[in-house]
């Protein structure tokens, strides 16, 4: 499958993610049309408008919405962030019950109205939310996944270039497991250029320390609980990695990214969505079977798994 001509992406749920991700989505190019659709009508108007007003300046992809579900129709790719917010010290576990209740009523109804979609789940905590929305739809694997640890991986990449004194893109390394407090990064297979991380001498001709890292793995994974204490939401930053994803698919790039489709006999992972590397192409989200982990990640992949299922019980009863 080559680059789909006259893409459609469709955000459903303009909240400040949501909003967030359409404005990436125009700036960059991401599909030729953006659509927003949310049930809150001013709200959805509005933030539509406000993209409108900006167009002359973002090249030539329009903008359109509203609160019918047939904005809906013709997309391409749907990505979901519409549900309940993580307020300041909540964890995304806690948001499931009703995020999870929102999501089944939902997915019927885009899928009538976008039934070739691949759809992206953002809305948290959303490896739960992808596994229960797959059972809900009956979809393919590849074609409903969530954004997952593509966020992580970048935050992660940032501080690791910061410290090591080169750009994030020179920087291999990923965040993999839950999209929340079981992540945990891929030490083991990290590498700055050909360098492994920890053979690498930083612009202060030092080395980082196993003990640093672990450091920096935890920063990471208590990222988003800064961000929502000072200004209330992460947007900006899940927006553009929301965008990044889109275009992978819609260019059918066949990237790596640490996406969460629902696994299947994954290193002994069976019917839960985790985040590992994967091809993220026009045909959705495939895992990379061949990614390896040490002993220790394993362990850490299998308590990330069983975190999740239980949470995913928990709901379906």
């Amino acid at each position: 499958m080559a680059v789909i001509e006259n893409s459609k992406v469709t955000i459903v749920g303009a909240g400040s993610v949501g909003s967030s991700a359409a404005y990436a989505a125009l700036i960059r190019g991401s599909a030729r049309h953006v659509a927003l659709y949310d049930i809150a009508t001013q709200k959805v108007e509005a933030e539509v408008l406000d993209l409108a007003h900006g167009t002359q300046f973002t090249g030539s992809s329009d903008i359109t919405g509203g609160s019918d579900v047939s904005v809906v129709e013709g997309s391409h790719v749907v990505v979901i962030t519409a549900g309940a917010k993580q307020d300041p010290g909540q964890t995304r576990i806690e948001l499931a019950g009703v995020n999870a209740g929102i999501i089944r009523k939902m997915m019927p109804q885009l899928l009538e109205a976008a039934p070739d979609a691949i759809f992206v789940i953002v809305t948290n905590p959303c490896d739960v939310l992808t596994v229960l929305a797959q059972e809900e739809t009956g979809l393919p694997p590849e074609r409903i996944f969530a954004s997952g640890t593509v966020l992580d991986t970048s935050r992660l990449r940032w501080k690791l270039a910061e410290r090591a004194g080169v750009s994030t893109s020179s920087v291999h390394a990923y965040i993999v497991g839950e999209h929340g407090d079981t992540e945990f990064p891929l030490w083991s297979k990290a590498t700055i250029g050909t360098v492994p991380i920890l053979d690498w001498v930083t612009p202060r001709g030092d080395r980082m320390t196993v003990e640093e890292l672990d450091r920096i793995a935890v920063d990471v994974r208590d990222a988003a609980y800064k961000v929502i204490q000072g200004k209330g939401a992460t947007n900006y930053a899940i927006g553009l990695s929301s965008a990044r994803i889109i275009e992978a698919i819609l260019n059918d790039e066949h990237a790596v990214m640490p996406v969460s489709p629902v696994l299947h006999d994954f290193h002994g992972v069976d019917g839960v969505a985790l985040s590992v590397p994967s091809v993220v192409s026009a045909a959705g989200a495939v895992p990379v079977r061949e990614t390896q982990f040490d002993d220790h990640e394993l362990e850490l992949f299998h308590r990330s798994a069983g975190a999740l299922r239980e949470v995913a019980e928990s709901l379906r009863g």
